[in-house]
């Protein structure tokens, strides 16, 4: 091994003597130990006040206007006087009904004959909210004459157009008396009597007036029926006024009020000719409308108004849904079977639109078949119409005795499928079906119609109490309002008349009183905001308000932090 030279001695000893310190150490050694210096007071309350003014905008200035921006209006409504309404605690309907009787004998005898039968009526009616009243009439009734009303030796005057019913009596020689005759096209009844049945002075009763209860009775008992159904339909302080009716007549007019329309101040009517050939293409509907349908409804007048109009639709086959028809050999004629009637009308291809004219639309079919396919009948029954519920009817016409189908059809070709439009229509307005009289049956209409009204308005009224109670984020207009008070100014206007006995200024209040009361609980601005759920409210606002509350928020929370440490 070598030995080690002097150089390599020199590098050894060098390498063994301390290295000198560097002169940058010292500084990065400071530079660690360094700290900021401390905040200022006015740092530190000029950062405190910025983040207070900026709170400040937003609490007093942003906050108010965004609530003034978003504000609801909602209008004042008279809520417990709705709701009385609606739970009957403010109108006890009642009927009394005039009766006018027309008596050829003295006064006297007049009075005590119909103090007599009052109280034989009064024994007999067992429904206290419709109650008849009879009054004295000089014979004969003439327009706006004034009659005395005896009802318990009291007299009331009373305008001839508020008498429900006239009783003429009649003394007669001969036949079987006491005997009645209602007047079908007038609201008389004619009471024929012998002379020795006008009770005495010192009786209590007679035959005569035991009669007379007894009929005036039988007259109004359908009425009173429908009444006690419309007054059970309604809230308990109605339903308890409500006479009970047997299953049979309860059952009945169920049955009666499922096939009638609803009411409306207005209804179209829609007479349709189809032919599934081209002929008859003509029909004398005018002439025929005019003749036996323009008499019905000017006497529905006082309760709707009606509009007409009038289509022909040729090449108008059946609906596909429904089975051919088939002819009998028994009946010598092509039937139609009744599960097929409820699909006899081509809806598809038969222009027939609810929406036409300015209420709701009744169609009247009137159908000509094809002489290959003539007579036409329904299976079951062997009828050539039937009645389709809330909506409308339908007539086949078979032209018996023609060797070809006509190209027009005259009005008295028209007239079998008139009456049976007019039946139609009338079991569609709910007119009742007794008594034998017309005008009777419109006026028991009217009374029905006004109390439904009155009810259906007060409902309408309670459920719009409720909505706004329940609902208090939706806006609620002041023509809201206005209306409300108009409903139930109109409600307590038509209460007062049927008290009074006034049913047709009853049923045009209860009619103003219903449009009112539908025209505030469907307001527009209303019914959209009934589907805005608050999770909508949370989406919109989020997103807009989220990136300025943050840093907000995390400020103030800071310097909240900050001044517990120094405390």
């Amino acid at each position: 091994m070598a030995a080690p030279t002097p150089t390599d001695a020199s590098l050894a000893a060098d390498s063994t003597q301390p290295l000198p310190s560097s002169p940058a150490a010292p500084a990065v050694a400071a530079d660690a130990r360094k700290q900021p210096p401390p905040e200022t007071k006015e740092s530190l309350w000029l950062r405190r006040w910025s983040i207070v003014s900026f709170w400040a905008v937003v609490l007093f200035l942003g906050l108010p206007i965004w609530l003034k921006t978003t504000a609801i209006y909602r209008a004042e409504l008279p809520l417990q006087e709705m709701t009385d309404w609606a739970e009957g605690k403010v109108c006890k309907p009642v009927f009394p009904l005039r009766i006018a009787v027309e008596a050829p004998i003295p006064s006297a005898d007049a009075e005590h004959l119909l103090r007599t039968t009052q109280h034989a009526l009064d024994d007999i009616n067992d429904f206290s909210a419709h109650h008849l009243r009879l009054m004295l009439a000089d014979p004969p009734l003439q327009s706006n004459a004034s009659q005395q009303a005896v009802s318990g030796g009291a007299g009331i005057q009373s305008d001839d157009r508020d008498v429900a019913l006239v009783i003429r009596l009649i003394p007669v020689e001969t036949g079987a008396t006491p005997r009645s005759h209602l007047q079908p096209y007038s609201p008389t009844l004619d009471v024929y009597y012998s002379p020795n049945q006008i009770p005495s002075h010192s009786s209590t009763g007679s035959s005569l007036a035991t009669f007379l209860a007894q009929e005036l009775h039988n007259i109004f008992a359908e009425e009173q029926a429908q009444l006690a159904h419309v007054l059970s339909a309604s809230s308990g302080a109605h339903a308890a006024k409500a006479k009970a009716l047997s299953p049979e007549t309860l059952a009945e007019l169920q049955r009666q009020s499922s096939r009638v329309l609803k009411y409306a101040p207005t209804y179209h009517l829609t007479f349709s000719l189809f032919s599934p050939s081209y002929a008859p293409s003509k029909w004398d509907i005018e002439s025929a409308l005019e003749t036996y349908m323009s008499p019905l409804l000017d006497a529905f007048s006082a309760i709707s108004n009606f509009t007409v109009d009038t289509q022909v639709q040729l090449y108008a086959t059946f609906t596909p849904s429904i089975r051919q028809p088939e002819y009998d050999e028994v009946t010598k004629a092509w039937t139609l079977r009744r599960e097929d009637l409820s699909g006899f009308v081509n809806a598809a291809e038969w222009p027939l639109s609810p929406s036409i004219g300015e209420g709701p639309t009744v169609n009247f079919i009137l159908y000509v078949p094809d002489r290959a396919q003539s007579p036409l009948v329904v299976k079951e029954n062997a009828g050539c119409s039937w009645l389709i519920p809330q909506w409308g009817g339908v007539h086949i016409l078979n032209l018996d005795g023609q060797s070809d189908t006509p190209s027009a059809l005259t009005a008295e070709m028209l007239e079998p499928a008139m009456h049976t439009f007019s039946n139609q229509l009338i079991s569609l307005f709910g007119l009742p079906q007794g008594p034998a009289s017309l005008p009777l049956r419109i006026s028991t209409l009217e009374r029905v119609r006004a109390a439904s009204l009155i009810f259906s308005a007060s409902s309408t009224l309670g459920a719009l109490a409720q909505v706004y109670q329940k609902l208090p984020s939706i806006p609620v207009p002041d023509n809201v309002a206005q209306s409300t008070h108009h409903t139930i100014a109109h409600l307590q206007q038509a209460c007062d008349y049927l008290r009074d006995g006034r049913f047709p200024s009853a049923l045009e209040n209860a009619r103003a009183a219903e449009i009112e009361a539908e025209k505030a609980f469907f307001e527009r601005s209303m019914v959209g905001q009934v589907y805005f759920p608050d999770e909508h409210k949370v989406a919109v606002y989020l997103p807009l308000l989220g990136p300025v509350a943050v840093p907000l928020v995390m400020a103030a929370l800071k310097e909240l932090k900050s001044a517990l440490k120094r405390a």
